[in-house]
């Protein structure tokens, strides 16, 4: 979610005080989308994610007890969260098969014929079908 527009350094900077001061999400949902804002500022998009920082904390506290859901319908629902996102926390944060494909990804594949899809999504269904299932997210970038 944070990394969207942004590099992985800029992520790295402003995660440790956003995490010192929101390490769970109820203290997350609880802080002003103002101070979520300034302590992400350097990042792309800033005003848009700390908003979503701060109703996907919520969300996460009124409907999960503050847990992070392990379903892709689920995760998908929350605000900020789009499909390569999920697929990251499925298979990470949860041992799932999933398979992230970014417009890079995306590009790529098309590029090398691996794919004519029009979407990322149909990408990675394309690509799930010519990978086999325990190589998906480390061919995708791991």
């Amino acid at each position: 979610m944070l990394s969207a527009q942004s590099t992985d350094a800029k992520v790295n900077i402003v995660t440790p005080e956003l995490f010192a001061k929101g390490p769970d999400a109820a203290s997350m949902a609880a802080m002003e989308v103002s101070e979520i804002e300034r302590i992400i500022r350097v990042l792309g998009l800033a005003p848009t994610k700390a908003r979503n920082v701060q109703r996907m904390s919520q969300l996460l506290v009124e409907q999960y007890g503050g847990q992070v859901p392990d379903s892709f319908a689920a995760l998908e629902n929350l605000p900020g969260v789009g499909h390569k996102t999920a697929s990251v926390v499925m298979s990470q944060a949860f041992g799932h098969a999933a398979f992230p494909v970014d417009t890079h990804i995306h590009r790529l594949a098309q590029r090398w014929g691996l794919s004519y899809g029009k979407s990322v999504e149909q990408t990675e269904q394309d690509l799930k079908t010519l990978l086999p299932e325990h190589t998906w997210y480390v061919a995708a970038g791991d």
